[in-house]
């Protein structure tokens, strides 16, 4: 469901036979999160991505980790995304692109984002290591996958250097929160139109 009024707020459940996730987004809060997934250093993640976008998270999954951690973190990213979609309406007013720069010590991370309706993923992005924690580093490109395909974002991930995986992670989650920041922001000047001579966002 939607929040009425002003607020852009969003929630929704998704059960699978490999996960059960509940998501709750506020696009217009202070960074405030509750997370918990399982996946430590997904969690921390995720909590970066919610203080520094400035969108409220609250996210419960319980995967099949017995397995490995693959599920739960797709279908987070599906969760979030979709539920990022809700909570975006008809995207009217929004400022619509973001873009950041984010370094964080010896590693210099950027994304580029169109919230434009029409899902596209570009990744550049390599780790030193094949796993951060328990964490697998291959995951992150799925989990941005997700997110940009199920909240209807062009996603642009780049790397440029760095050498610890750690520092990479969190600068591509940090970039991809003040990127979100700036497109979901309300422009005042927009006067509620949606943010393209279409008349609408995707197609």
């Amino acid at each position: 469901m939607t929040d009425s009024g002003d607020m852009r707020v969003a929630e929704l459940a998704r059960e699978t036979k490999e996960t059960q996730i509940s998501v709750r987004v506020a696009l217009d809060g202070t960074g405030q999160y509750d997370i918990a997934t399982g996946v430590g250093f997904f969690d921390h993640m995720l909590e970066q991505l919610a203080r520094h976008s400035l969108i409220d998270v609250t996210l419960r999954a319980k995967g099949d980790l017995h397995i490995d951690a693959h599920h739960t973190v797709e279908d987070c990213g599906i969760a979030l995304g979709q539920a990022l979609a809700k909570a975006l309406g008809e995207r009217r007013g929004i400022r619509r692109y973001g873009a950041a720069e984010l370094p964080m010590d010896e590693t210099l991370s950027r994304v580029a984002l169109d919230i434009s309706g029409r899902p596209y993923l570009v990744w550049r992005v390599a780790f030193p290591v094949a796993k951060i924690g328990e964490m697998d580093t291959e995951l992150f490109r799925e989990f941005f996958q997700a997110l940009a395909q199920n909240a209807g974002l062009t996603l642009h991930v780049e790397t440029f250097y760095g050498a610890n995986a750690h520092h990479i992670a969190e600068s591509c989650f940090k970039a991809l929160a003040r990127a979100l920041r700036a497109a979901v922001e309300i422009d005042p000047r927009m006067a509620d139109a949606i943010p393209s001579t279409k008349g609408q966002l995707g197609g």
